[in-house]
């Protein structure tokens, strides 16, 4: 069978949940994912009167907006009870985007801010993969976990250390999805950007020298990471075309990872 020109992706009216949608790249991914013809339940931090601006914005007027913090169980719980009631059924993909990132040599970097960072990052995603999971056995119906790690999973960039560590048992985390729901039907693979130029890393490659110089000899393919690549990377783990991948990383990180960086 040849693919529909006019659904290249092939999701159109797929449902599909995206968390930590609000953000620089999330909000990249979720236009595309729109774009692409998906029916969206995005859901983030924000609160529904700043979420609605921020999608306004951003041309998704009809995308459903769930504020949820991923830290609670409680929380995720109705997302999807919310998430199933907007869809009309269970989603088709999930995908496990949130996080967070702070940055600090590592003998100052603060328990508490340990503590958070990791409660949102690897917290956040089981809590967010396990509901999802539990639904789609329960229902006996396949599913698409997409999770975000990060090409510091295997890099240890500078200051950012329980970033990397979180990334790392992310990335840890969608195997053990992938090896046990495999059976069931339900593939688990993840996105791995390298230094996408939004947030934290924008901010320091345009007012830290020092950054900009250690980042560009990172880059093979130089410059920074455009969110667009990001999101053209979670379409295809989204769609069909991805359908024998399981347990998988796709690196779209320029090369960074292939190098160290000093």
């Amino acid at each position: 069978m040849h693919p529909d020109p006019s659904d290249p992706w092939q999701i159109r009216s797929a449902g599909v949940v995206l968390t930590g949608a609000l953000g620089g790249i999330g909000i990249v991914c979720a236009q595309h994912l729109h774009a692409a013809g998906a029916r969206l339940v995005l859901t983030d931090r924000v609160a529904e009167g700043e979420a609605a601006e921020i999608l306004s914005a951003a041309g998704l007027h009809d995308a459903d907006y769930v504020k949820a913090d991923v830290r609670r169980e409680d929380e995720i719980s109705v997302l999807f009870e919310e998430a199933c009631t907007r869809l009309g059924g269970e989603p088709d993909v999930v995908c496990v985007h949130t996080g967070v990132v702070g940055s600090s040599p590592i003998e100052q970097y603060g328990t508490a801010e340990f503590d958070e960072l990791m409660a949102v990052n690897l917290r956040g995603s089981f809590l967010t993969a396990r509901e999802v999971s539990r639904r789609w056995r329960s229902g006996g119906r396949p599913g698409n976990l997409i999770f975000t790690t990060s090409w510091v999973q295997d890099v240890p960039w500078p200051e950012i250390a329980p970033y990397s560590a979180s990334k790392a048992a992310i990335r840890s985390l969608m195997r053990s999805f992938a090896r046990e729901l495999a059976p069931h039907g339900i593939r688990c693979n993840a996105l791995a950007p390298g230094i996408v130029g939004v947030g934290m890393a924008k901010r320091q490659w345009d007012t830290d020298p020092s950054y900009r110089a250690r980042a560009e000899r990172a880059i093979p393919l130089g410059g920074l990471q455009t969110p667009e690549s990001v999101a053209d990377a979670m379409l295809f783990l989204a769609s069909p075309r991805s359908a024998y991948m399981t347990g998988s990383t796709l690196l779209v990180d320029g090369g960074a990872s292939l190098y160290p960086m000093d």
